[in-house]
């Protein structure tokens, strides 16, 4: 459209331009609100499958089908919190005597706010045995245990330190509710809630050769030893003690029979 200049006879195009931008700017505004709604589509169907959704038309949040999934999950990512701490964290020292039953030590504390039942097992449990087997421990308690194992002759001529055991031990823990008399079958009754808390391994050691591992091994034996005689030993009755009627009585007629005698001798003096 166009429009004449009375004056000067000229013809301004007032329209054509304008109009003509008007249509790219709209064109561009449009494809960009397409390309935007598409992205916002695709990233809002990819957020609904990641979260297990259903998609929503009206433009809400979408719902999460249970915040106790998410919650699983991710209690399945972090490790297994142990209920027991371990020293040797990972292996049971043995000194090397073959052909003789020797011991080895571990020290169990139970780092938990319950009571926990602690279980040893053995590959091999026809040379290897545990005292104790088994136990229950308070919230802080701890205990050694003194595992024995029967040393085999070496092959071919091996050096003691070249030695490389089959045989590994592992201890489990199980939650329990209290303070109750341990038995094993505790933990076959409760299998869904037992824990392995370590695989350990068989080290041997010099006896001749004096290090700091055979020195602590010395040394844990040594308290495995008292704690077992302590063991051992009647519980002292730290009560008060009741004397009988008899005694009473008996304790009171030498009393008094004393006590004439003396009066007797007295009355002899006087004469």
């Amino acid at each position: 459209m166009a429009i004449a200049d009375e004056k000067d006879g000229k013809v301004w195009g007032l329209f054509k331009l304008p109009f003509r931008n008007a249509q790219s700017t709209s064109t561009t505004t449009t494809s960009r609100s397409s390309s935007h709604n598409t992205t916002t589509h695709h990233y809002r169907t990819q957020q609904n499958q990641s979260l297990g959704s259903t998609s929503l038309d009206d433009g809400s949040i979408p719902r999460t089908n249970s915040s106790s999934s998410v919650s699983s999950v991710a209690r399945s990512l972090l490790p297994a919190r142990r209920r027991l701490k371990l020293d040797p964290s990972n292996k049971l020292y043995f000194p090397y005597e073959p052909g003789k039953q020797v011991r080895s030590a571990i020290k169990i504390k139970n780092s938990s706010k319950s009571h926990v039942a602690f279980k040893f097992q053995t590959t091999a449990p026809k040379s290897c045995f545990m005292r104790p087997p088994g136990a229950i421990l308070a919230p802080g308690e701890s205990i050694i245990a003194t595992v024995f194992k029967f040393v085999e002759h070496p092959e071919n001529n091996e050096k003691p330190m070249d030695q490389k055991s089959k045989v590994k031990f592992k201890i489990m823990s199980l939650k329990v509710k209290g303070p109750m008399d341990y038995v094993p079958e505790l933990f076959d009754e409760q299998k869904d809630q037992v824990a392995v808390e370590q695989i350990l391994r068989v080290i041997f050691l010099d006896v001749e050769r004096p290090s700091p591992a055979f020195e602590k091994l010395k040394r844990q034996l040594a308290e495995a030893d008292a704690a077992l005689e302590a063991r051992k030993k009647p519980a002292e009755d730290t009560g008060p003690k009741i004397i009988g009627e008899g005694l009473v009585i008996d304790e009171w007629k030498e009393r008094r029979e004393r006590y004439l005698a003396r009066q007797q001798v007295e009355g002899v003096d006087s004469v």
